[in-house]
């Protein structure tokens, strides 16, 4: 067991049209270290390496063994540095569901309206949603707050320049080797603090990580070697598959990122999930993300054109008139 999300992709990984997983990793070759590589693999290389990839001093990066555990470090840092004044977070929901979570284990009172807050915590680009906010959109939102936390597992597929490149006080982002990179075996995470929090947070983050397997340091050396590569051929992947979204739905722009939250008309998201699993199609319950209304659809996988139609054929069932359409348009108020 893990998280809810996680345990509803896990149970359901026998369904012949998979919707549910967000990463590259069935999909994209990633490469793998010589064993002189791992021997000679060293974390100050691989943060200085980040550090060029990413427009920021390598001495604001710190490791992790994840996204998840660098944003746990992130949130519990600040949810502790102070234990007077506001301690609302500011989300916006459909969100990643470990995010809100680790936030109000950290100590913070999570709130989708909170102007004001001191912190601000959001996913770019969007995941559920896919979208990607521009920095004024984004900055707007934060309201002022004094931390923004923006989770970038999502940023490759993108191509943005992360927000801890303008340097600004206060302005945390997070990352791994996961998702875009399809890396699931390289256990590589990071954070990268704002100038102003480095020394204390590096106090912090020493307290909590050991150095990271070698093999998992000369694998992410190697993944950013190699990334003119993969951005490739991820690109002739999602390319397509944002296309046949765009379609599918008469959106006027595709998601950013390998994720989209749909809608079906006349329906919650749970019963629309529960109505693609008799078809043997995985997508994910809007409830994990904080909005019931939709569910969370998937374009990392080259099957997605036909994955995508099963569940087209799901949601013009559920329209479909006659005893079955008005039977399933019942329950799904």
């Amino acid at each position: 067991m893990r998280f809810p999300l996680a345990d509803w992709i896990d149970d359901h990984a026998d369904c012949r049209h998979q919707l549910g997983s967000s990463g590259m990793g069935s999909e994209v070759s990633h490469p793998l270290p010589t064993r002189a590589e791992i021997r000679a693999a060293a974390e100050e290389d691989l943060r200085a390496e980040l550090g060029s990839h990413l427009g920021v001093d390598p001495r604001r990066i710190f490791l992790t063994v994840g996204a998840t555990e660098a944003n746990t470090a992130v949130l519990f840092y600040l949810g502790g540095a102070r234990r007077t004044g506001s301690r609302l977070c500011r989300v916006d929901y459909p969100e990643y569901p470990s995010l809100v979570d680790t936030a109000a284990c950290a100590g913070l009172t999570v709130s989708p309206g909170a102007r004001g807050a001191r912190v601000a915590l959001i996913s770019q680009p969007r995941n559920p949603g896919g979208d990607l906010w521009t920095s004024d959109r984004l900055e707007d939102w934060a309201g002022g707050a004094r931390d923004l936390v923006v989770d970038e597992t999502f940023r490759e597929f993108a191509g943005r320049p992360s927000i801890a490149a303008r340097g600004e006080r206060g302005r945390w982002a997070t990352g791994s080797f996961t998702k875009f990179f399809g890396a699931d075996d390289l256990r590589v995470g990071y954070v990268i603090a704002p100038e102003d929090g480095r020394e204390r947070f590096a106090r912090f983050h020493g307290l909590l990580f050991d150095e990271l397997a070698k093999y998992s340091v000369a694998g992410a050396l190697a993944c950013l070697r190699e990334l003119p590569r993969i951005r490739r051929d991820v690109a002739a992947i999602l390319g397509p598959n944002v296309r046949r979204l765009r379609a599918a739905f008469s959106v006027p722009a595709g998601p950013r990122g390998p994720t989209s939250f749909v809608r079906v008309a006349g329906f919650d998201g749970n019963f629309v999930a529960e109505q693609a699993l008799r078809a043997s199609v995985l997508v994910c319950p809007g409830r994990f993300f904080g909005d019931p209304s939709g569910v969370r659809i998937c374009l990392t996988r080259r099957s997605f054109p036909r994955d995508l139609a099963a569940f087209l054929r799901v949601r013009d069932s559920l329209a479909a008139p006659g005893p079955r359409g008005t039977l399933s348009r019942a329950r799904g108020r």
